[in-house]
């Protein structure tokens, strides 16, 4: 009894283990930043207060959201940039993810390693790599203005390529960041797939794009739609590479949330831009929830 007792108490510990993560380190901070977001901004430390002068709910800043342009284009900036920045890492993931899966055992686990040999590397290195290159006295840069300037006519010489500070900067480097994310869920998506039924489609007269259009294609959409979650919702909120590399006159969401926790102080309204976006990125996940649960019934 007591060795029967041991054993469900240590089932039991096991189970609750990630359920007390989840609750201690996403629902308590999420519920402090919910409770924020309907504060009172206030010069005390911390900047922010309940009752008394104060109302004890305030929806000030979920009013100053939409209703103030600058939010509403931070939005629509981060949505824009994570929108394209996930399109590009599809367009390039898949084509790799695929030829994984079609290389020698050998080649594929080297290949697989130089996919995730960037994150041996320092996120905010590869970052600074990249401002490097970019720059408008790098060799990168002269080469690229050199081939620009011999192409183009005479008008439209140019001293640098202005790629810093601007949308297209914040793209690139979010696609090479991201890629890894994309091409990682596809690989493991493709590589379960049955060749053989690629070969009985060839085998009934189909042309290998046919093939992949109508075999391969449909049933990758899983690992399509995890990728993309997982480029799309780190991107949406990104911070550091708009701070780094991007427009501050036309700044993403993350950029935002933390100029007004820290330049700022107004600490309810930066709560309420967060809540905002946790319930925009909300969607996707519910959406793709929804989408694999129909597949698995469908299954059944």
């Amino acid at each position: 009894m007591g060795r029967w007792f041991h054993r469900r108490g240590w089932s039991d510990i096991l189970i609750a283990a990630p359920y007390l993560w989840l609750i201690l380190f996403f629902l308590v901070p999420f519920a402090i930043v919910v409770a924020m977001s309907f504060a009172t901004r206030t010069p005390t430390a911390p900047p922010f207060g309940f009752g008394g002068d104060n109302p004890v709910l305030s929806t000030v800043g979920y009013a100053r959201l939409f209703s103030d342009p600058i939010y509403l284009r931070a939005f629509v900036t981060s949505l824009v940039n994570a929108a394209v920045a996930t399109a590009l890492c599809l367009a390039i993931g898949y084509p790799m993810a695929l030829g994984l899966t079609r290389v020698s055992r050998s080649w594929r686990n080297l290949l697989l390693m130089l996919v995730i040999l960037p994150f041996w590397t320092s996120f905010l290195l590869r970052v600074y790599a990249w401002m490097g290159l970019m720059g408008s006295n790098s060799w990168f840069n002269r080469m690229l203005t050199g081939w620009w300037n011999a192409v183009m006519p005479q008008a439209y010489d140019i001293p640098s390529i202005p790629f810093m500070f601007s949308n297209f900067a914040v793209v690139l480097v979010m696609v090479y960041t991201y890629l890894p994310f994309m091409i990682l869920p596809l690989y493991a998506n493709l590589e379960r797939l049955d060749p053989t039924l690629d070969e009985a489609a060839m085998d009934l007269g189909s042309r290998p794009a046919r093939v992949f259009r109508d075999v391969t294609l449909p049933q990758s959409i899983p690992g399509i739609i995890a990728g993309g979650l997982l480029v799309f919702i780190p991107a949406a909120g990104e911070l550091v590479i708009p701070t780094l590399v991007g427009d501050a006159g036309n700044p993403m969401i993350g950029r935002v949330i933390s100029d007004e926790f820290f330049s700022a102080r107004d600490w309810p309204m930066a709560s309420s831009v967060a809540v905002a976006l946790l319930i925009l990125m909300v969607g996707p996940i519910m959406a793709y929830s929804r989408y694999q649960a129909r597949a698995d019934r469908q299954k059944e």
